[in-house]
This record gives C-alpha cells, sequence and structure tokens, in this order.
C-alpha cells in the first residue's frame, strides 16, 4: 500500500490548520500529523485522485502545499516513536501496549492506534469519552457510528453496555478495531464495515455515538433519529462551534430535543434526546 504526504504551510498554522484538516478529511485523508508550520496529510495513493483543492479559499488565512511519494512504511513503528498516552480527567488513560499501565484513572483502553482516527487525542474524541461517563449504558444498546480505532465502542461497554454495534466504512479502521476489541477483551462490541444503510435493519439503539465531520452528520440526523429510541441520547462531535447552531435546527427538526454542549478550543460536542 503506497502514500502521498501532501505538506501543507498554513499561515496563520492556527486556527486555519484545524479548519483546514476538518474540511480535507472528507478526501480520505486517513491520518494527519501537525507541524510547526502547519501540518502534513496523508492518503493513499489509490485515493488521491479523489482530492480537489481548487475551491477550499479561505479569508484569514492562507496555505500552500507540496505532495510527495512516500516509501513503503513501517507505520506501527512510526506511531510507537510518535504516540503518547491520553488521559483524560481522572477518569480514562487512553494507551498503546508499549506504554506502562496508568493506575491513577478510572478506566484503561489500551490500543495500537495505527492509522484510524480516535486516538483520543483529538479534542473531539476526548470531548466524548469525558462526557460518556456522565451515562447509564446498563443493559443499553449503543452505535458507535464511524468508530475509528473502537475507543468509544469499548469505552462504552466498560461502562456497562452489553450490545454494541460499531461501524466504519474504511477496512483499515474496522481490522484496527476489531484488534483493539480482542487487545480490550471487549467481546460485547460487533464490529462491521459499512455505511449508514447498514443501519436499516438494525434495531434501534439507546445511545448513538457519532464522531465524524458536520457533512456527513447533516445526512444522517434523519437515519439517526429514526433508529433512536424514545428517550434514547444521541452524541454527535466532529465539527466546529460555529457549525453548532445548524445541526442544533436539523436536529430539532428531526424530534431530538437539545441537551447540551461542550466545547474544547473551537471544536465542539452536541448531545440530544429523542422525543
Amino acid at each position: 500500500m503506497n502514500y502521498l504526504a501532501y505538506h501543507f504551510i498554513v499561515l496563520p498554522p492556527q486556527p486555519g490548520s484545524e479548519i483546514l484538516i476538518a474540511l480535507i478529511a472528507d478526501f480520505k485523508f486517513d491520518t494527519f500529523e501537525t507541524t510547526e508550520t502547519g501540518f502534513t496529510a496523508y492518503i493513499k495513493e489509490e485515493d488521491n485522485a479523489e482530492v480537489n483543492l481548487t475551491e477550499l479559499i479561505f479569508e484569514y488565512f492562507t496555505y500552500t502545499y507540496s505532495i510527495e511519494k512516500i516509501a513503503p512504511t513501517n507505520w506501527n513503528s512510526e506511531w510507537e516513536k510518535n504516540f503518547e498516552p491520553v488521559v483524560i480527567d481522572n477518569l480514562l488513560c487512553i494507551r498503546a501496549p508499549f506504554h506502562p499501565t496508568n493506575t491513577s484513572v478510572k478506566n484503561e483502553i489500551v490500543i495500537m492506534p495505527k492509522m484510524s482516527f480516535g486516538t483520543g487525542h483529538h479534542q473531539t474524541t476526548r470531548l466524548v469519552c469525558q462526557y460518556l461517563f456522565n451515562l447509564n449504558f446498563t443493559n443499553k444498546r449503543v452505535l458507535d457510528m464511524g468508530c475509528g480505532t473502537g475507543v468509544l465502542a469499548i469505552l462504552a461497554e466498560q461502562l456497562g453496555a452489553t450490545d454494541i454495534l460499531a461501524i466504519d466504512i474504511d477496512e483499515w479502521s474496522v481490522e484496527n478495531s476489531i484488534e483493539n476489541c480482542i487487545t480490550n477483551a471487549a467481546n460485547n462490541v460487533l464490529v462491521v464495515k459499512g455505511d449508514i444503510d447498514y443501519l436499516q435493519n438494525q434495531l434501534p439503539f439507546d445511545i448513538i455515538l457519532a464522531n465524524i465531520n458536520k457533512n456527513i452528520l447533516k445526512q444522517h440526523l434523519l437515519n439517526y433519529s429514526k433508529k433512536l429510541n424514545i428517550n434514547g441520547t444521541l452524541i454527535l462531535s466532529g465539527f466546529f462551534t460555529s457549525d453548532c447552531d445548524e445541526l442544533k435546527d436539523i436536529a430539532q427538526q428531526n424530534n431530538l430535543e437539545y441537551i447540551t454542549q461542550t466545547n474544547h478550543s473551537e471544536w465542539a460536542m452536541l448531545v440530544f434526546e429523542k422525543k
């Protein structure tokens, strides 16, 4: 599998880099590495034809980029060099197998992140993980839509859920999530490759977690509402605080009552309840 590296120089680097990363993720870039002047985005060579950056022009920042073909790389070795444990308050530590056990937190998840999104380093994953400790997962049916590394699904099981479906469109993420579920003895998580259509024949859920991006969430809100039990909880993240009003309006149109919002830097998480 060959990769291309897009080296972006962004002026100013923040918040320009975060905004640009959120937008180009739709083009199947599957991992990002921040730099002092911007970031580098990696994409499989066969997916590069879909990349179109010509219309991405912004008023408050500028960017340039160059493309480098990456020689075959041991990605696991690269992750081991750069992946640091993620600690969320005294609640959760997300670490790799080569990190020592953290005994100062309530829960611990061990993942080998590979190329999947969802290591916990991103603000949106942190926001969702932190909020999950407020919910009662006992005997709840849970959906993790766009599961990435499977972190949210694994945490849902650790918090008491016994029926969890984790879905992702990316084969790499599916394989990684399955491996991480095995590592964490998350035996109640079913990981499948698919998209929103996979839900058609599924029973409703009590809790739906969707940490994706604004455009996908807008398209999926009707489906989430249909597949959420009455009084069920929908947690959305993967977007900016400036996107919240639009998502709240669409959610309200689909019988989803706004409950709360939490922010981290310019990123946001929204919680709704089915009425």
